[in-house]
């Protein structure tokens, strides 16, 4: 006996999609599993153990466990006994999951495994963290030996009683799916394993740190799979995503490689896949740990090309800094057109041809701001600079986009970047032209973008992202640009002197 079919799921998926608004799950961060997703899931798990314990918070249907159960009785040796506990707080979607519970029971009755299903109305968060916190009035429940969990994607706003929560069982987390998995975590028993799909913001950047230390603490990270389009993994809700699935097991010790797979779609029969040390994954002595997500050959190409540029920006004495105007909150002070007394204002929009045109006349930015005392530490001064847009879109072939502040093109002792830029200094203080030209020209090349996709799941480019690259010497930034005269060069020509870079490297 086994069930009917699973793909019954996604008849349940679809149904209660077109029964309740995408605005209605997107409010509590809902967007159900696919069946064929929650079979390569459970398909992850290892042989574990005769008394199995499957936590599934944010349940939805129940498609996660249901296709986990379906996974361990068709192994050669079946568990003695399978317990689910089920969190799941939407009461419109409790009668799919109660029947999904019943279905269990039969099967798991058919081959003679004694089955438990506990469905939990209940916040898991607050629950979690009781059963976690030992105090004198709690005792720590019993651990899971398996967490299977398509967590709820909403960001925590400020001073709720979620955050207020979270923040006392000191779980700093700026997003639900990182405190689910947070807390799945915790609940695992010693060599206890957790498979779970959620958005790859979380490999990167600073509001997800504390969380990747725990993560990378507790866990032996085992596999990681990519979905390289941003559409495909919950396409039926038109989610634009870059969602990843990962499979790790509560122990300390790391393993030597990790998995990487990547497919564009649910077709996980036709993925590509590669073993990759451990290390370039998560760089040995990386304070901000950072998990790098190299997912074909091409990636592990760029990889090696990278380990030619070793200098970080403190070894060249740069620094990079996210620009200072606001413009909402300067509101008054700004200037649609140059005037005496306003500094120039540089937005994005004066990108053009790897330089900055100012003032732009047809544009709906202002081009200025005044310069008075209350907007003085505004301003930077007169130099050269390169300056990297924030924010691109989705549609964008390119994340870091770079552009040179050139002095010698606008005429003012000061000038203002605007908060959607990240500018280059030295010590606050201008480049040496060369240097900028260079700098510019290495941050526009395809192998710097590549390489920020491997660990960037966003496309906004911050401050702290640009940090962590490596960058040539400040000799080699100089020979750079010398390549760089009236525009920066086109892409094949600036990847082109690139490369021959790397090779004069090898």
């Amino acid at each position: 006996m086994a069930f009917e079919s699973l793909n019954t799921f996604d008849h349940v998926r679809l149904t209660f999609s077109t029964a309740t608004s995408r605005e209605e799950r997107s409010q509590i961060g809902q967007f159900l599993t696919s069946a064929s997703i929650a079979n390569f899931m459970s398909s992850l798990f290892k042989p574990h153990t005769k008394e199995v314990r499957i936590l599934d918070p944010g349940a939805g249907a129940g498609v996660l466990f249901a296709s986990l159960v379906n996974n361990l009785l068709s192994q050669k040796k079946r568990p003695l006994s399978i317990e689910v506990v089920a969190y799941e707080t939407d009461k419109l979607i409790l009668p799919y999951l109660w029947e999904t519970i019943d279905r269990c029971t039969a099967l798991c009755n058919f081959h003679n495994v004694r089955f438990n299903g506990i469905v939990k109305n209940d916040d898991f968060i607050a629950s979690a963290i009781s059963e976690t916190e030992e105090s004198l009035f709690v005792v720590p429940g019993k651990r899971f030996t398996h967490a299977i969990l398509n967590p709820p994607y909403k960001k925590i706003n400020g001073d709720t009683k979620t955050k207020i929560i979270l923040y006392s069982a000191k779980l700093e987390v700026a997003n639900l799916y990182a405190a689910f998995a947070w807390l799945s975590m915790r609940l695992l028993e010693p060599g206890g394993q957790i498979v779970a799909i959620t958005p790859r913001s979380f490999c990167n950047g600073p509001y997800f740190k504390k969380f990747r230390v725990a993560f990378l603490d507790m866990l032996s990270l085992r596999r990681i799979h990519v979905f390289t389009s941003r559409n495909k993994a919950f396409g039926d809700d038109n989610v634009l995503q870059e969602n990843i699935i990962y499979s790790a097991i509560l122990e300390t010790k790391k393993p030597k490689q990790v998995v990487i797979s990547a497919s564009d779609s649910d077709d996980f029969d036709n993925a590509s896949t590669l073993r990759i040390p451990y290390e370039q994954i998560v760089y040995p002595g990386d304070l901000d740990v950072f998990i790098h997500l190299g997912i074909d050959d091409t990636a592990i190409s760029v990889m090696k090309q990278m380990q030619y540029f070793k200098f970080t920006l403190d070894k060249l004495n740069l620094s990079v800094s996210t620009g200072r105007t606001v413009d909402f909150r300067a509101k008054e002070y700004l200037r649609q057109t140059p005037e005496k007394g306003a500094v120039p204002l540089i937005y994005p929009c004066h990108f053009q041809d790897g330089f900055i045109s100012w003032p732009l006349e047809s544009g709906k930015k202002p081009n200025a701001i005044a310069a008075l005392p209350d907007t003085s530490d505004l301003f930077v001064e007169k130099g050269y600079y390169v300056l990297v847009k924030r924010f691109s879109s989705k549609e964008q072939k390119r994340r870091v986009m770079a552009a040179i502040y050139d002095p010698s093109r606008i005429n003012a002792p000061f000038i203002s970047f605007e908060n959607h830029l990240n500018y280059f200094h030295r010590n606050g203080k201008g480049l040496t032209e060369k240097l900028t030209k260079g700098l510019a020209l290495y941050l526009n090349s395809s192998i710097v973008d590549k390489y920020f996709r491997l660990f960037s799941g966003h496309t906004q480019v911050n401050a702290t992202d640009l940090r962590k690259l490596p960058y040539p010497s400040e000799r080699q930034l100089i020979r750079l640009g010398n390549h760089v005269h009236a525009g920066i060069p086109d892409q094949e020509t600036i990847d082109e002197i690139i490369r021959k870079e790397c090779e004069n490297c090898a």
